[in-house]
Formats: C-alpha cells, structure tokens, sequence
C-alpha cells in the first residue's frame, strides 16, 4: 500500500506515474472516491503519462471509452455511475474487457464490485481541501 498527498492536480504526474509503477501485472484499477473526488482527472492524468494523444472524458453515458496509449495499446475507461444493475455490465460486456489483458480503469467500481477480477488495484481518493487530494494505492 502506497500513500500519495498532493496540495495542486498539477502534482498528478506524480499519481499517474505510482498507479503504473505499482500494476504489478494487474489489468484492472478501481477508483474508489466521492463525486468531485478527482477520478477521471487522474484517469486523463494516467493517460498522459502513458504518451496517450487521446482527449479523456468521463464515459458516464456510454458506460465506457477506449483510448491509446502511445505505443497504440488499448485502454479502456469505465463510468458505471449510471447503471440500475449488474445485468447492465453484463449486457455491455464487461468480462471481454476486464479479462482481455489490456488495461482497464473503472470509475464507481462500487457498483460492480462482486464483478471486478480478484487481482483488481484499488485507488482510494480522499478529498483532505480543496485541491488537496489523498490517494491510497493498494
């Protein structure tokens, strides 16, 4: 377990970076945190680090998105904020993609949790003040 306190979201880098370094051949990473917490602003921030072109936006209405990293390896964002049931995970597909390898980052994992693979990373962000934020990497 790994603690990371930053006081600006222009420290992200330094978040982003950890999360890779500490995937450990792990594909699949839940951000667990509140509304506002910061999830997708790592997430564009993990992207980045991973020399991704691509624009990162939260997948809320289309349950996922999938961008490049600059090697062209598939990532894929997950928003399941939205969804009424699991039956909607499964109906998307989910198992294709939390299994397929590549790299998987899911936003409101709560709502899929009996879902996620046993080795899934576990990001905790913690809103400490306003733009201070503390990440917990398990």
């Amino acid at each position: 377990m790994k603690e990371i306190v930053i006081d600006s979201p222009k420290d992200l880098a330094q978040v982003a970076e950890e999360v890779i370094a500490s995937l450990d051949g792990r594909s699949v990473v839940a951000f667990f945190g509140p509304m506002g917490a910061g999830k997708t602003t790592l997430i564009s921030a993990i992207m980045e680090y991973l020399g991704s072109a691509d624009t990162v936006t939260s997948p809320t209405f289309a349950l996922v998105n999938q961008y490049y990293t600059a090697s062209q390896e598939p990532v894929y964002h997950f928003d399941f904020y939205r969804i009424n049931s699991l039956s909607e995970a499964f109906d998307m597909g989910y198992e294709e993609y939390f299994y397929s390898g590549d790299l998987c980052l899911v936003e409101w994992p709560e709502r899929v949790e009996e879902l996620l693979p046993e080795d899934v990373m576990v990001v905790r962000i913690t809103p400490l003040a306003d733009t201070t934020r503390q990440f917990i990497i398990e």
